[in-house]
């Protein structure tokens, strides 16, 4: 059993982040695993919704006042790629909120610390509780900095946009194949499963990613390609070998472009 307390005092210490109210802090990070082993405990589902309105509204407002030209859709772009699961988890591991939530212990053994569904919910159930114990300018001092960091990495390496789309136009431009995609590996629970993807050109793995559904995985694959192309300043020569052994197949049976045999 967790010594609440102490766990309450380590995350406060360690984030900065001080609570006038620690029943509030304590529902904040109780998982529903932990009620179960601990009476008269509040899991943190209910604060998670608040926290889910407020990170919308303040992402929106942001987003709405620094881009006065951007169009709705480019602005709901940008709010998706700041707001989605797997964005809130990683700021949620840049604080090491995942030391810090209370689980049940089969939950734990699991591996829900680090869990990005656990992660994700953990966050806005704290943005959550940051408002009921400080208000909006308690939960603003809290994420502003966050949010203008995010903000600029997402901007800098295309987060908002389509990855799977921005790879298929400079992959059939540049090599004259389209990418195609497999599931590597399906892991975790039932009813929360991790789904890794690869991104092939050819046979040649160029990326790879997990996440809670084959879509976003694959979202985060094509990101991983786009990347290693970025740092590597243009198609390195494996891959263009790749492709062209894979235009030659295409060719050579006379059908367009699909995946690998």
């Amino acid at each position: 059993m967790a010594d609440v307390e102490n766990v309450l005092a380590r995350f406060q210490e360690t984030t900065g982040l001080h609570f006038s109210q620690q029943a509030v802090l304590q529902e904040a990070l109780t998982h529903r695993s932990f009620i179960n082993e601990s009476l008269g405990s509040r899991h943190n589902e209910r604060l998670e919704f608040l926290g889910d309105a407020l990170l919308g509204m303040i992402v929106t407002e942001m987003l709405f006042r620094r881009f006065p030209q951007a169009s709705e859709g480019q602005l709901s772009q940008l709010r998706s790629a700041m707001v989605k699961a797997e964005t809130l988890a990683q700021l949620a591991e840049s604080i090491h909120l995942g030391d810090f939530l209370l689980l049940g212990r089969g939950e734990e053994l699991s591996g829900g610390r680090r869990r990005q569904n656990n992660l994700c919910r953990g966050f806005e159930a704290l943005v959550g509780g940051l408002f009921i114990d400080g208000g909006l300018e308690a939960v603003r001092a809290f994420l502003d900095p966050m949010l203008d960091g995010l903000l600029e990495r997402i901007l800098r390496q295309g987060l908002h946009l389509d990855a799977r789309s921005v790879l298929q136009e400079r992959s059939q431009a540049e090599l004259q194949v389209t990418p195609t995609y497999r599931t590597a590996e399906v892991g975790g629970e039932e009813h929360d499963k991790i789904f890794t993807v690869e991104v092939l050109i050819g046979r040649l793995v160029v990326g790879r990613g997990s996440g809670a559904s084959k879509r976003s995985a694959g979202q985060l694959a094509a990101q991983d390609a786009l990347r290693r192309l970025l740092e590597a300043g243009d198609w390195p020569e494996d891959v263009r070998q790749a492709a062209q052994e894979r235009r030659a197949r295409r060719e050579g049976r006379g059908v367009a472009d699909g995946p690998p045999s």
